[in-house]
């Protein structure tokens, strides 16, 4: 009786390390995530002005998180919706189909938005207008499946400036998503949410927050002669914004007090509005404060609008960076008084990077350039009307993706092979394009594999284009002023990723990580299943104790 009794006490005591040792951490989950996204932040704003950041904010991020610091994008294009998609996916544009901003659409004959939908009317406006909302993502998000996972109790929010940028983090199982409506300034939703606005959203709006930006105006935080690792305040290759005569400092805001509330994203204001939508959200939802993990997914958008404008090097997008960050640290203490430090998990992302401008590029006896879609189908479309007698042989060029009219050119030929080499050989010839290649043929082309990994993850068969434009290294689709994205190659696929809070342990890794890795290892932390569609491989440096 006695060894009975001793061998039930040692089977409880084991039970018991068992149960409270790393074998059971299912049930300990914190009590909020917060997913933030920094549009158009490259990998390298982390620590290039790192001399001016505050304690608080990226230097606390980098010295209390775990920082993935190779990590990339697994596809092109490079571009916003279809990053802030695959973020929370865990999967790529081949599978979740968003591949752009927007699209052709061969079923309708017109150009899509990733998230407008007419079955939806907007929520929050005065005026009945079309809403939006996530129906063209076809996989499920990673905040889809914490809501599946406590059965629709955890609260999942999306707030952005841009509405991609909140719908598509959001999930098709929300809560809600808000993005601004730059007619009246105020933050919407739309039907697929909710019938009417939440009262804490209507009284943040009366608050015309954005008219008290305007009056204060823009002008560099720090005297302008400090910011030397900008280039001149004044440059032939930036454009300008808001009826600016000049892309110079100061910047007068006050003529746009009650009207033009768009102007707002291209100021670090945008980010201000933002993080202060965030807090109302939390607040107004309550969030992190019931039984089960919420999550916010928060997306700044204003980097994106300044780096369009003004490019990564001037002045504007530094000054941005000075002021993102101390509203970050900000944040962080809002965060850690809200829930305390070890009871929420943060991460920071990015969407995509961004090139430098090329007249930077030109400027500093680098190659570049600039080429447009109107070059490109005028180069098709001369070629095949000479050759074919085919008038209008182009339907559209999206996404660096071009849009065959085949029922035309079918017409006129039976093999479309000659049609590829028309098209291949017309668009060599152009300065800037390094191939074009046939989307049915990815598999085979003969590029170095990385390329051909991540333009056959970024082609969806039902909503690519037929050709994949490639091109040369600091070339960009559009104009030579400012900047932009989209390509496979660095300055626009390696973006941050850190970690900090709940269960990270500060310390980082030079391990390649792709951007799909988000979803499932957040899928991983919280012991709960992965959205259907991803493809990612958990980072087990932080799942792992």
């Amino acid at each position: 009786m006695l060894k009975l009794k001793f061998y039930l006490a040692v089977a409880a005591l084991l039970s018991a390390v068992y149960l409270n040792g790393q074998y059971n951490r299912a049930p300990f989950r914190p009590k909020i995530i917060v997913g933030m996204v920094v549009d158009q932040m490259r990998w390298d704003y982390l620590y290039k002005f790192q001399d001016r950041y505050t304690e608080g904010g990226f230097k606390r991020l980098i010295r209390e998180g775990f920082s993935c610091e190779n990590t990339h994008i697994d596809y092109a294009p490079t571009i916003t919706a279809c990053g802030h998609t695959s973020v929370y996916t865990g999967s790529v544009p081949a599978i979740h189909g968003i591949i752009g901003n927007s699209w052709y659409d061969r079923i309708s004959g017109n150009t899509v938005g990733c998230v407008d939908d007419n079955k939806v009317q907007l929520v929050g406006s005065s005026a009945s207008r079309t809403g939006q909302s996530p129906h063209r993502n076809l996989a499920t998000t990673i905040t889809d499946q914490l809501r599946i996972a406590t059965n629709f109790q955890s609260k999942t929010v999306g707030v952005a400036i841009k509405d991609r940028a909140s719908i598509l983090p959001a999930g098709h199982t929300a809560t809600a998503a808000f993005w601004l409506d730059s007619e009246e300034g105020n933050f919407v939703s739309s039907t697929f949410y909710m019938d009417r606005l939440p009262d804490w959203a209507v009284k943040f709006n009366r608050s015309k927050r954005i008219d008290a930006y305007y009056k204060k105006g823009w002008n560099t935080l720090f005297p302008l002669s400090s910011y030397v690792l900008s280039t001149a305040d004044d440059k032939a290759y930036e454009n300008t914004a808001n009826g600016e005569a000049k892309p110079v400092f100061p910047r007068k805001l006050s003529q746009f007090i009650g009207k033009n509330y768009g102007a707002v994203k291209n100021t670090p204001y945008g980010n201000t509005l933002t993080f202060e939508f965030a807090k109302a959200a939390i607040e107004g939802y309550n969030l992190g404060r019931g039984k089960v993990t919420d999550f916010l997914a928060v997306s700044f958008s204003s980097p994106d609008a300044i780096g369009h404008i003004y490019g990564p090097n001037s002045v504007e997008m530094e000054d941005n960076y000075l002021r993102l960050d101390r509203e970050l640290s900000q944040f962080f203490e809002y965060l850690d008084k809200k829930f305390g430090k070890d009871n929420y998990l943060y991460f920071l992302t990015a969407d995509h990077g961004v090139s430098e401008s090329p007249g930077f590029f030109l400027e500093n006896r680098m190659p570049s350039g600039a080429v447009s879609g109107k070059e490109l189908n005028q180069a098709i479309t001369t070629a095949l009307q000479e050759q074919l007698g085919i008038p209008d042989p182009v339907l559209a060029i999206a996404n660096s993706q071009i849009y065959m009219n085949w029922e035309a050119l079918d017409k006129k030929i039976t093999d479309r092979r000659r049609v590829t080499d028309i098209i291949v050989s017309a668009l060599r010839k152009l300065p800037g394009i390094a191939d074009v290649l046939p989307s049915e043929t990815l598999s085979a082309a003969s590029v170095p594999e990385l390329t051909k990994r991540m333009l056959i993850n970024g082609y969806n068969a039902k909503r690519s284009g037929d050709y994949m434009i490639v091109l040369q290294p600091a070339w960009v689709m559009g104009s030579a002023k400012g900047a932009t994205h989209g390509t496979w190659y660095t300055y626009d696929a390696h973006i941050p990723l850190v970690w900090m809070g709940w269960r990270i342990q500060p310390g980082y890794t030079n391990k390649p990580v792709g951007m799909t890795a988000i979803a499932p290892t957040l899928a991983a932390l919280l012991h709960i299943q992965a959205p259907g569609a991803s493809v990612g491989e958990v980072i087990t440096e932080i799942t792992v104790p």
